[in-house]
């Protein structure tokens, strides 16, 4: 569910048109706001900005736009990371539109309080951290109350990486403590919405929905040996998406 079995990045964009937009729109806006020449790059970062000041101002747009940009490389790289791993399972179990609905609804209830919360209207953020934190809230919602969506592994998955999240959003600098927070909460509102008529992820079902119709034999079929994978393969991938997303945080902390 939250291991990659895509032999391919074209069979990664093929099969998760939507997660692969939005990492392409997070390093396209990073690029542009990062290198392109003035004015245009400084403009767009100053006009997509989450600023609560401009907000009060009638800038309401800039509540969906901060949810796009990044300050600088490792912020887009950890968050569009973060959603490479966690994006896919989801978008296949509950479709392309509900999915772009979860993550942009659970990315604006995250600076919706980001505004009526932050202590002052200068305020400023950007980012899909609050996004990312609201598919999590929905597999939290599953752990409690769609089991039959997701098993007892990847509920462990889930909740070990909310723990450590949770756990970074406090002890990290320059973190949008309301937009982590409340974009959780607001994947835990839409979670009922978005998971009526959802099915379990199955990375098999992907093969069938771009199955050709033609019959394919391979005469080697019954020489090939059967792949025994090797015990504690899943403890130790595990601890490396872990192991990984930890470093890339310390690492978003100092760079």
């Amino acid at each position: 569910m939250f291991i990659r079995t895509e032999r391919s990045v074209k069979e990664f964009m093929r099969y998760y048109p939507v997660v692969t937009w939005i990492v392409i729109i997070h390093l396209i806006l990073w690029f542009i706001t990062d290198f392109l020449p003035l004015p245009f790059g400084d403009r767009l970062d100053q006009l997509g900005t989450g600023h609560n000041y401009f907000i009060s101002q009638g800038e309401y747009w800039r509540l969906f736009t901060s949810i796009f940009i990044h300050a600088g490389l490792m912020h887009a790289l950890f968050n569009s990371f973060s959603l490479v791993l966690f994006g896919p399972a989801l978008e296949q179990m509950i479709g392309k539109a509900k999915f772009i609905f979860a993550y942009v609804g659970a990315g604006l209830i995250g600076n919706l309080a980001t505004y009526f919360l932050a202590p002052s209207l200068n305020y400023a953020y950007v980012g899909a951290s609050g996004a990312v934190f609201g598919l999590f809230g929905i597999y939290i919602y599953m752990v409690g109350f769609r089991k039959n969506l997701i098993d007892q592994a990847n509920s462990q998955i889930i909740m070990t990486i909310c723990i450590i999240g949770l756990v970074m959003t406090f002890i990290q600098p320059g973190i949008n403590i309301y937009a982590h927070i409340f974009g959780f909460v607001g994947g835990l509102v839409l979670a009922p919405l978005v998971l009526t008529k959802a099915q379990a992820y199955s990375p098999w079902r992907n093969r069938t929905y771009y199955n050709d119709g033609s019959i394919q034999f391979n005469p080697n079929r019954w020489r090939k040996k059967r792949i025994r994978l090797p015990r504690g393969l899943f403890k130790n991938t595990l601890w490396l998406i872990i192991g990984i997303l930890v470093l890339l945080g310390l690492a978003n902390r100092f760079f």
